[in-house]
């Protein structure tokens, strides 16, 4: 039920998470050697890795929280009809949304480390998409909570 503005939000929502899986998250230059290390959600990898570097660390975690949030909120569109169960979904993808961020600044911190360089590295949009998520989530539960007001005003009526 694609007709309320919560739903519209919650779609968005999904299409953020699901974007964060595609787009760069973190990415770092050393000025003297050129290379460069770029975090996606799946792997932290130097873009022309030199003889000596590091093997590319996996990032699964970030991509796991990110598919598992986009899922929840296509499933709280779903549950239309029950709000309380909307609510519920709407805290639970908080929490993921959340742990997406934090897994993204834990990775990023280890990529810190991965390239020596006094430089610090540069959040990308992926970064950023899950901040957007967690300000439509929390919309989305706020039109929630007026619609299940608006209910409970009705039945008192009746």
């Amino acid at each position: 039920m694609i007709q309320r503005i919560q739903s519209v939000f919650l779609l968005l929502l999904a299409l953020a998470m699901l974007s964060v899986l595609f787009l760069p998250i973190w990415s770092k230059t050393d000025p003297v050697s050129q290379q460069t290390l770029v975090m996606t959600a799946t792997k932290l990898s130097y873009t022309s890795p030199a003889p000596n570097s590091p093997r590319p660390t996996s990032t699964w975690p970030i991509a796991a929280l990110a598919a598992a949030s986009a899922a929840i909120a296509l499933l709280e569109i779903s549950q239309y009809r029950n709000r309380f169960t909307q609510l519920k979904l709407g805290a639970l993808n908080l929490l993921l949304i959340i742990s997406t961020l934090g897994a993204g600044f834990y990775y990023s911190s280890i990529g810190e480390r991965m390239l020596n360089v006094k430089m610090l590295g540069h959040f990308e949009a992926g970064y950023y998409l899950p901040t957007l998520a967690l300000l439509l989530n929390l919309l989305a539960s706020r039109f929630i909570r007026r619609d299940e007001q608006l209910v409970r005003s009705m039945d008192r009526l009746r």
